[in-house]
């Protein structure tokens, strides 16, 4: 049986950023350009960790199921966002909440996988003599586990709940894609118990995996400053310095956008953060970690020289 919320709205009609259309013109470009960059980099990271036995270590298992979920992300917000530019964007009941169950999935899991990541740094810097045996390659794979499944588990939740809600009309979503506080406002049934669950599951989420990441580099900082060379300090920390910029750049935006005291509506400021880490740092993470890692870029020179 269909549910009773699609007899009344079965198409959301998504907003765009701007109606100047010079503005939309630049911005269908600059979005262009990260969806391609993103698509390109996180699949060039990919392939040189899979073809590059030399890179088959924890971090980098980690950093290819960062590059999947961001591939992922990316596809499944940025092509709504690019149609949202030159036509009227509308998505049907049905995409809406595939749309927020696989951003909800992939967006609980990079916050999970950063806690993880951080956990390997700490092991690795503070922990070296035992990180052999602490970091094996079945606690990679148990990890990876969790973090996609757990990830899976709160999007299933998060948007089965949306389900039994009825949506009356209007039916536009002030937003550039399906995500659950932008949709919950449009309902006309009450939404108290999904506000609830939200914020219990931000809580988890962001606030708890955000302190659990700042312990492990608070415990890796400790330890690099106790390091005698400068030498050693400087190889220790370009370790993780690629890794704490990425967690800087997307919890800040991810932060202000799930914790704030409004939820809902979506206003050009929230679309900017919003957007900030769901394309640009998508884009960012394959440049922030290949530009400063030296065995990413020799692996990848003796790619090209086999070919």
């Amino acid at each position: 049986m269909a549910p009773k919320n699609q007899s009344v709205v079965t198409m959301f009609i998504l907003q765009s950023f701007m109606d100047d259309p010079w503005i939309q013109d630049a911005l269908f470009c600059f979005f262009f350009i990260l969806f391609m960059v993103a698509i390109v980099g996180n699949g060039l990271i990919i392939t040189v960790i899979h073809r590059s036995p030399s890179l088959h270590t924890p971090m980098y298992f980690f950093l290819v199921n960062l590059a999947l979920m961001d591939v992922i992300c990316t596809v499944t917000v940025l092509p709504k966002v690019l149609q949202s530019l030159v036509t009227e964007n509308t998505i049907s009941y049905g995409g809406c909440l595939l749309q927020m169950f696989i951003f909800t999935w992939v967006l609980s899991s990079e916050l999970l996988l950063f806690s993880a990541m951080a956990y390997d740094r700490y092991l690795a810097i503070c922990q070296p003599l035992h990180y052999g045996t602490l970091m094996s390659n079945s606690v990679c794979v148990a990890l990876a586990t969790f973090v996609w499944f757990t990830g899976a588990l709160n999007a299933l939740v998060l948007t089965c709940l949306v389900l039994p809600l009825s949506f009356c009309g209007p039916n536009l979503i002030k937003h550039f894609f399906c995500e659950i506080p932008s949709v919950l406002v449009l309902s006309c049934s009450p939404t108290f118990i999904n506000n609830i669950m939200t914020v219990i599951a931000d809580m988890f989420l962001s606030g708890l995996n955000f302190l659990l990441t700042m312990t492990s580099y608070g415990f890796i900082i400790a330890s690099i400053l106790r390091i005698r060379s400068a030498e050693g300090k400087k190889r220790a920390f370009s370790t993780c310095s690629a890794h704490l910029i990425v967690v800087t750049l997307y919890y800040s935006t991810v932060l202000y956008t799930y914790v704030r005291p409004a939820l809902g509506t979506a206003g050009v400021l929230d679309k900017a953060i919003t957007a900030l880490y769901t394309t640009v740092t998508p884009t960012l993470n394959p440049l922030i970690y290949t530009l400063r890692n030296k065995e990413f870029k020799t692996s990848f020179k003796k790619l090209q020289f086999r070919h």
